[in-house]
């Protein structure tokens, strides 16, 4: 069979990606199943961006699964003195079973899938970062159960790879995703499409009041993501009425859990009261992007 790459939420179905949760879902029940189910298998992992629950989820998930991680760095490959994407793709794919990598450019990540042999998984890019989603909606069927129908507000940055990432997985799975921004940060064109295409629910707001209520989780992310530094007092000052905190997260549902997908700028984006709310499950999404690792591994490796 034919690989299959996971750059974005796109690419894969509705069936499959309820078949990744069901299994990441299964795997955090009881590990011992899988032990060693990629034994002698080996997985490359390009990061041109640092990172700490990406790179260690991945390479534990690697490890737990039998599988042998080598973490590469721009200092580590000849890339940093430019190689081309397509000749590192085409020599990769002859030494590592499956390439994972986190790039600041998606068309880079593209070219990678385009001119490698073997599987590649997105471990974030500019436009996306659907491992990162894999874990937050496999966190949400842990405390909501049925996914469809369930409605998740975005707080923040339309613009940026997580709330692209939330709006296409909504669309998919039958959620209904509302983005509260400011003017000017409104998802892409792209984004938009794939969710009319797919018969999505997502509604853009301009106040974060109107769109948390009634929510089922409220989520946000950082007003200031690697590569716009340049921007920060722009961004700062836009986003500040955007911020998360205890007043607006209880005109959410009574029982609406908080989402971020780390790491948090506490008292900007989101107050400690609310990241350390009772129904803040931060630290179960970190821990479950551990899950969905070994299961986008199994899925690419071994179901296909």
């Amino acid at each position: 069979m034919s690989k299959k790459d996971f750059l974005t939420l796109k690419d894969f179905s509705r069936e499959e990606l309820l078949h990744l949760l069901n299994l990441a879902l299964e795997y955090k029940a009881d590990p011992s199943i899988y032990h060693d189910a990629l034994k002698g298998r080996t997985i490359g992992m390009i990061f041109e961006k640092p990172s700490t629950r990406t790179r260690v989820s991945l390479e534990a998930a690697a490890f737990r699964l039998g599988a042998h991680a080598i973490y590469l760095s721009p200092r580590d490959t000849q890339l940093g003195r430019g190689e081309s994407i397509e000749d590192t793709a085409r020599v990769l794919s002859r030494y590592v079973d499956l390439i994972t990598a986190r790039v600041f450019d998606h068309k880079n990540l593209e070219a990678l899938a385009r001119h490698g042999s073997v599987p590649v998984i997105n471990a974030l890019s500019d436009r996306f970062h659907p491992a990162q989603v894999l874990a937050d909606l496999m966190t949400l069927k842990e405390k909501k159960g049925d996914l469809e129908g369930l409605v998740l507000t975005f707080v923040g940055d339309g613009a940026n790879n997580m709330a692209a990432s939330l709006a296409i997985g909504g669309a998919i799975l039958g959620m209904e995703v509302r983005i509260a921004t400011p003017e000017g940060y409104q998802p892409a064109g792209d984004v938009l499409e794939f969710v009319e295409q797919n018969a999505g629910t997502l509604k853009v707001f301009h106040d974060p009041e109107e769109a948390v209520q009634g929510a089922d989780c409220v989520y946000t992310d950082v007003w200031v993501s690697m590569g716009d530094e340049s921007q920060k007092q722009e961004r700062m000052a836009a986003f500040k009425p955007f911020q998360v905190n205890l007043r607006l997260f209880e005109r959410a549902k009574d029982d609406a859990v908080f989402m971020h997908c780390l790491p948090a700028h506490r008292d900007q984006e989101v107050t400690s009261e609310v990241a350390d709310h009772t129904r803040s499950v931060i630290f179960d999404e970190a821990e479950n992007r551990l899950h969905t690792a070994v299961a986008l591994y199994l899925h690419l490796l071994l179901d296909r």
